[in-house]
């Protein structure tokens, strides 16, 4: 077994070593997945879109009827506090893990009323792409949706992910690209964009698919920089005759598919090469990752 870092957690209102923390047997989220999470980047020490993820953060709990334990501040100044402990680690960038479940209880499947949340959090280092990753883009394969069909919201219960991003990584690929009844829907840890005539192009905001925290930021970005933005439900065809596909994730950023299923994405001579609308969102991503952090 891996040992566990002594890098600081907190876990109800206590901060601990990581490999310290305890939590009842009995609490919901280790018995049923009853719980939510947001992961929240931080470049040089500085959050990125918190407001953002504190909006979904509290949409995901309304939706399970959790009260939000922490007010925004409170939420603020614990995630510093986790990002100054990795700095000191020589982490540059930062990733933190917000987790909230319903509480410990005896086993229930109900909704049971009244509980105290379990709130939990850490920071680890920032994995990003590596710079042959933004050179050479990324190989992807595709599969049914087969997931649950509350999509939108940001669940612990991931064991369908699990095995969504398992099958890339039988395939040695980056990311499982799923169509749910022949329409895309998104990947196994990342959001999917289709680009078509210059015009960036993913699923409708709805139940079926979670709402990245970039999709905002990639609509903020294609109208600063004149291109088209459309979502709407995206057939498997318009995905393989794509001029460009991309990734986004708080890790990912922004990120090329230059293959899918083994065949090369776009066409011309950028065919299964990174395009020239990544080339500029990922520019313009780097200049609100600048800008846009707290």
């Amino acid at each position: 077994m891996t040992a566990l870092p002594d890098s600081l957690c907190f876990l109800n209102g206590t901060y601990s070593a990581l490999r310290d923390a305890q939590v009842s047997v009995m609490d919901r989220g280790f018995l049923l997945g009853d719980g939510v999470y947001e992961v929240l980047p931080a470049y040089g020490g500085r959050l990125f879109r918190f407001n953002e993820h504190m909006a979904r953060l509290d949409r995901s709990l309304r939706e399970l009827r959790i009260p939000n334990p922490h007010t925004r501040d409170e939420w603020l100044a614990t995630a510093r506090r986790l990002i100054a402990d990795q700095q000191t680690r020589g982490a540059e960038h930062q990733s933190v893990y917000l987790q909230v479940t319903r509480g410990v209880a005896m086993r229930d499947h109900a909704m049971l009323p009244d509980l105290v949340p379990t709130v939990f959090a850490m920071a680890s280092a920032l994995k990003l792409a590596t710079p042959q990753q933004r050179e050479l883009g990324v190989a992807c394969v595709t599969a049914d949706d087969f997931r649950w069909r509350k999509a939108h919201i940001k669940s612990i219960s991931l064991l369908g992910s699990v095995f969504a991003r398992q099958i890339a990584v039988d395939a040695g690929a980056s990311e499982t690209v799923m169509f749910r009844d022949g329409f895309l829907s998104e990947g196994a840890m990342s959001n999917v964009w289709v680009v078509k005539d210059n015009v960036v192009i993913g699923p409708p905001s709805d139940h079926l698919v979670l709402e990245g925290i970039r999709f905002g930021l990639i609509q903020d970005l294609c109208h600063a920089l004149g291109l088209g933005y459309a979502l709407r439900r995206v057939t498997r065809d318009e995905v393989l005759d794509a001029d460009e596909l991309l990734l986004s994730s708080s890790s990912k950023e922004v990120l090329p598919i230059t293959t899918l299923d083994g065949h090369p994405v776009g066409h011309g001579p950028q065919r299964g090469r990174p395009g020239p609308v990544y080339v500029r969102l990922y520019a313009a991503y780097q200049q609100a990752v600048a800008t846009q952090s707290i």
